[in-house]
């Protein structure tokens, strides 16, 4: 059986099959004689409401885009077993050789309040959750000091900020990304969708804080 939300995205594949797909010299077909070719890359959040192609209005083919929780940037390591986000990254960089990557964080993330206030529940919940976003713990130290009581939405904001200005730095431990940045062929970006205002922020790392983009 076929619940309410799976007919959905099935309904929503035949009138994209339609619409985009079908028609002679598509864009879909183009992209599938030449393959991709996206000059930006961008690491998002895995929220639902924030899909990067939306907010900024792109096509197919215009952005190359990982999504994790939190949009966070491991360090370079070599010691686990698993690097999702590093592989995509290193894909985008040396095999695509984007030009710029940006690090999308937003307001009211989930797992930024989780970093803040703990995960707690039955069967072990938090077992993922809470070392990953042991990456941006700098971030909950710079706006939360040890006994400081529970976050308010300022304090939220602020450590969802700090967590991106932690990413763009763990973004230069890798030696390739280092190496183009200082050679001027590839910029990194921060960048904050305030979902309350409907507005993109950028991070200023001259003025060491946030200003309104666009």
């Amino acid at each position: 059986m076929t619940n309410d939300g799976i007919r959905k995205l099935i309904d929503g594949f035949g009138r994209f099959r339609a619409e985009h797909f079908e028609t002679e010299d598509s864009l879909y077909q183009r992209l599938t004689r030449e393959g991709q070719s996206p000059r930006i890359m961008v690491i998002a959040c895995c929220d639902s409401r924030v899909d990067p192609a939306i907010i900024t209005d792109c096509d197919p083919g215009d952005l190359f885009v990982v999504r994790n929780v939190a949009n966070l940037v491991p360090p370079h390591e070599t010691v686990g077993h698993y690097h999702g986000t590093s592989a995509a990254l290193e894909f985008a960089v040396r095999c695509l050789n984007v030009e710029d990557v940006i690090v999308l964080g937003h307001s009211r993330c989930g797992g930024i309040r989780a970093l803040l206030s703990g995960i707690q529940g039955a069967d072990g919940l938090g077992q993922f959750i809470t070392p990953w976003m042991a990456i941006a713990a700098e971030a909950r130290n710079q706006v939360m000091p040890a006994g400081a009581g529970e976050p308010d939405e300022a304090a939220a904001r602020a450590c969802e900020q700090a967590a991106i200005r932690i990413s763009l730095q763990n973004l230069l431990s890798f030696q390739w990304v280092k190496e183009r940045v200082h050679a001027g062929r590839l910029n990194l970006h921060g960048w904050y969708f305030d979902m309350e205002h409907g507005q993109l922020l950028r991070y200023n790392p001259s003025a060491v804080g946030f200003e309104l983009l666009g």
